[in-house]
């Protein structure tokens, strides 16, 4: 039942980190196979789907951590079908996706604190107050850490496109 709930959830959260469907598959069975495990940890008083996503989290970047230099070295070519661009010119979607992949891969780059804040922001929608409760840093650090990651994501981007896009 967990697994039916929650499962789109956590695989979305994994492929934000992972970047690829394949590997957020993965993380998404060894988050469950967690949860499982810590499930004798879960204080009734407090929401589940918080904890579940604290969870998903810590270990995605405990993860992300074990495997940066693997990662950082490897190109991942199976990348999700992207939507369809409002335009069926082939060159429109083609200038789409590719610049959806160079976002992913940027984002790839960022260290680890940096990339957590702009997924809890950009992708999660957390607010700043809520970033801040979930990761127990100040809430300065959290908008700083945000404002530093977006200027990097955007300096790796014109780095690699040669400020084209």
């Amino acid at each position: 039942m967990l697994v039916d709930c929650y499962s789109k959830k956590i695989f979305n959260l994994a492929y934000q980190f992972a970047g690829s469907r394949q590997e957020a598959e993965d993380l998404t069975q060894d988050i469950f196979l967690k949860l499982y495990h810590s499930l004798a940890k879960y204080d009734f008083e407090h929401d589940f789907t918080a904890w579940l996503l604290t969870l998903a989290r810590n270990y995605l970047i405990d993860e992300f951590r074990r495997t940066k230099l693997e990662k950082s070295q490897r190109f991942e070519a199976d990348q999700p079908d992207l939507p369809a661009a409002d335009s069926d010119n082939p060159e429109t979607r083609y200038l789409s996706e590719e610049k959806a992949a160079a976002v992913r891969q940027a984002l790839q780059q960022l260290p680890p604190d940096l990339r957590l804040v702009l997924v809890l922001r950009e992708m999660e929608g957390l607010s700043y107050e809520e970033m801040a409760r979930e990761i127990k840093v100040p809430l300065g650090t959290v908008k700083s850490r945000v404002n530093r990651a977006r200027l990097q994501l955007a300096q790796i981007i014109i780095n690699k496109t040669g400020g084209k896009g």
